[in-house]
């Protein structure tokens, strides 16, 4: 308004009616907004689209997927928006190959589902029957009525510390080694309680102590490296490292030898 002039009422009343329609308009529009985006959660709840089109389960080797979704309680009925992952997660790290469970829920509505099972690392022999070993110590019920291809055969052991300290053991060889271990029979002797008699995978015996057991047998391919492949026998790694054929004497084999020509 410029110094000195009067507006009169007649053009200020316009003014005001076209303030006031904007106003209004302007309240018109967020509630219609409002209204708009409340009816398309409403669709959205209603509709296919919140609930689980598909669940991706990775990492199972023992469990089928249909089993981890069963026990999973999860369905293509179900919101994805309702899912406990916590719950979820403790149903299935409930089964007793199952080291670690991780849920992912991914918009509009995926599952994921993350799975590190326990490694069998040997079988149990008892009663005639082969019962899974897991890497943790749990022993499995038995599953198996013929020998495994797939892991150690352990003979003569009974449940308890014995059992553990064994699989510390197999946890720690080397893979190649691991993996040419046939049985293990536990033979405790006066002189060492935790006394173990093996037989690998070609055909040569190893006696030694459950103690060392992994120490010892990490020079296991070097000492046959230096043995006539053809000739089989027992190889002592309890003290030091003998050799002897099913029909021969013993043979020293040294373990700080071998270390120096590998040097």
């Amino acid at each position: 308004m410029e110094k000195g002039k009067v507006v009169s009422l007649e053009d200020r009343v316009p003014q005001l009616k076209e303030r006031r329609r904007k106003k209004a308009n302007r309240r018109l529009i967020t509630f219609l907004s409002l209204f708009f985006l409340l009816f398309i959660v409403i669709l959205y709840f209603q509709s296919p689209l919140s609930r689980v089109k598909s669940v991706h389960i990775t990492g199972n080797q023992v469990y089928e997927k249909e089993h981890l979704l069963s026990v999973s309680g999860i369905t293509n009925n179900t919101n994805i928006w309702k899912i406990d992952k916590e719950a979820v997660k403790e149903k299935i790290e409930a089964l007793p190959e199952v080291r670690e469970v991780k849920i992912e829920v991914k918009l509009p509505n995926y599952v994921y589902i993350h799975i590190k099972e326990w490694k069998r690392i040997a079988y149990l022999l008892e009663d005639g029957r082969f019962s899974p070993l897991l890497e943790n110590g749990d022993i499995l019920q038995a599953d198996h009525e013929h020998p495994p291809i797939n892991a150690p055969v352990l003979a003569g052991f009974s449940e308890g510390e014995l059992i553990k300290k064994m699989v510390a053991e197999l946890v720690n060889l080397p893979r190649a080694v691991f993996n040419s271990i046939s049985e293990i029979h536990y033979a405790p002797k006066d002189t060492d309680q935790y006394h173990i008699y093996v037989y690998m995978n070609n055909g040569f015996e190893v006696t030694a102590s459950l103690k060392n057991f992994s120490e010892k047998m990490a020079y296991y391919p070097s000492i046959i490296s230096h043995l006539d492949p053809n000739v089989k026998g027992v190889i002592d790694i309890e003290v030091g490292g003998f050799f002897q054929a099913f029909d021969e004497g013993r043979e020293e084999v040294s373990e700080e030898n071998e270390e120096k020509e590998e040097r």
